[in-house]
């Protein structure tokens, strides 16, 4: 009787360990990215800005030296990634396939302009900056035209702002919700020995001698939880930077590390502050009232 009375307890500590560690595992793994999300947010805005396009169209009389001086001076300036050089020849076959036709074979001639497309860098990305540019290039007499999608910068910044304020607020309340969730965890797991924590205060352990194990104990499935929750976040990242490696996701190894650092201390730090105040309240508790 006694021997399958142990053996069920046994199991029930063993179940109760394991819902800790995994509890401890996926909140640490979602705060983890999350924290991956908030860090990365800059990079992730800066791509999407670097991926709108000036175009600039130049006259058909424009000489090639002329062009040529363009291109050298739009590739030194602050404000320009990268240039594309695009031919009056290459724009029609472009739009002929997207349209599915040869659209000269009705025209009979090519209406379309040689041009320059500018990318710019992030922190250039904004509609006084890309208007005051777009401003001093149309200046010069052998530009036709200057074009860009001014509402989409205006729509992109305005979402960017909007994205990264609410990505804050959701961190803080998931990082609440995170500890309250290993917390009950933890407590439920001590609630398990709660009995044996009174058994040793009466025969005159102190509190500090009662809590060791526990939050030893702790510590070791908050380990065992974290390295399984930075195993999943190094996946995870692992699979993005593979979809999306022009975000260069793996590249900011300090970021990493800190981040990586950060779960795993506070998977720590969190297992041994739930088990220090589950433990002590049972400390506190009278006999008869470890039964409600």
């Amino acid at each position: 009787m006694s021997s399958s009375f142990e053996k069920y307890q046994k199991r029930r500590l063993i179940s109760s360990y394991f819902s800790v560690v995994i509890s401890i595992a996926l909140v640490l793994f979602l705060l983890g990215l999350l924290g991956l999300l908030v860090l990365n947010t800059k990079k992730v805005a800066d791509h999407f800005k670097e991926q709108i396009a000036l175009s600039i169209f130049l006259k058909d009389s424009a000489k090639e030296v002329e062009i040529n001086q363009l291109e050298k001076s739009l590739a030194l300036a602050d404000y320009t990634k990268s240039t594309q050089f695009v031919s009056k020849e290459d724009a029609a076959r472009a739009h002929s396939q997207e349209i599915g036709e040869d659209f000269m074979d009705f025209l009979g001639y090519n209406p379309l302009k040689n041009s320059i497309d500018v990318y710019f860098k992030a922190d250039y990305v904004s509609e006084a900056k890309i208007a005051e540019i777009s401003k001093d290039l149309s200046n010069k007499n052998f530009i036709e035209e200057v074009v860009y999608d001014k509402p989409l910068i205006a729509l992109l910044n305005d979402n960017i702002k909007r994205i990264s304020f609410w990505i804050l607020i959701i961190s803080g309340i998931f990082t609440f919700i995170a500890v309250l969730l290993i917390n009950s965890s933890i407590r439920l797991s001590v609630y398990s020995k709660r009995f044996t924590i009174k058994t040793m205060q009466m025969v005159g352990a102190t509190k500090g001698f009662i809590r060791r194990p526990f939050i030893w104990k702790s510590i070791k499935l908050g380990i065992i939880g974290s390295i399984l929750a930075l195993s999943g976040m190094a996946a995870v990242l692992y699979y993005l930077d593979k979809a999306f490696p022009e975000l260069q996701l793996l590249t900011d190894h300090r970021l990493l590390i800190a981040i990586f650092a950060g779960v795993f201390i506070l998977g720590l730090i969190i297992s041994w502050i739930s088990t220090f105040f589950a433990t002590s309240r049972f400390l506190n508790l009278k006999t008869d009232e470890l039964y409600y």
